[in-house]
């Protein structure tokens, strides 16, 4: 067989959801660096010596080498996101070249995308649980579904 072309894949409407949806979730994970980054220079708090140099030299930048709450507050959020948009990337692909309906692929791309906003909404807010563990539940479940419905239609075990 010939390997798909772009166009081809473009013509596909299951493909340009997932596409438009991974982007989204893609931005929204790289949104969290610059969080990350908005915070530690508010808290000035920084992993790194050289990134307490512009505060001063050797002992008077060392108060600056610290964690802050915020900050890694901000990190677990980001680190969520990697544990759950990674596998969603892979997974959603091989959904979307599966075959699926496009209303059911759209349903499973739209719920896994608010799920991982509503989770970082959750995390930086704080809203109080279950919200966060709601929602980390509802879009590692969309994975899931995807992954059975993969397994389904073209297993070779």
């Amino acid at each position: 067989g010939e390997m798909a072309k772009l166009p081809q894949l473009l013509d596909n409407e299951a493909f340009r959801a997932y596409a438009t949806y991974t982007t989204i979730v893609l931005l929204k994970m790289m949104l969290m660096s610059l969080v990350t980054a908005y915070f530690r220079i508010t808290r000035k708090a920084f992993a790194n010596p050289e990134d307490t140099a512009s505060f001063g030299k050797a002992e008077s930048a060392k108060k600056y080498l610290r964690t802050d709450p915020d900050v890694e507050r901000v990190r677990r959020g980001h680190l969520n996101d990697l544990e759950n948009i990674v596998p969603f990337l892979g997974i959603g692909l091989l959904y979307a070249l599966s075959g699926p309906e496009v209303s059911t692929a759209l349903l499973h791309f739209r719920i896994f995308a608010g799920a991982r906003i509503l989770h970082t909404f959750a995390y930086l807010i704080p809203l109080p649980q279950p919200s966060r563990g709601l929602s980390w539940a509802v879009g590692y479940s969309v994975t899931i579904s995807m992954a059975y419905k993969v397994l389904k239609t073209a297993l070779y075990l």
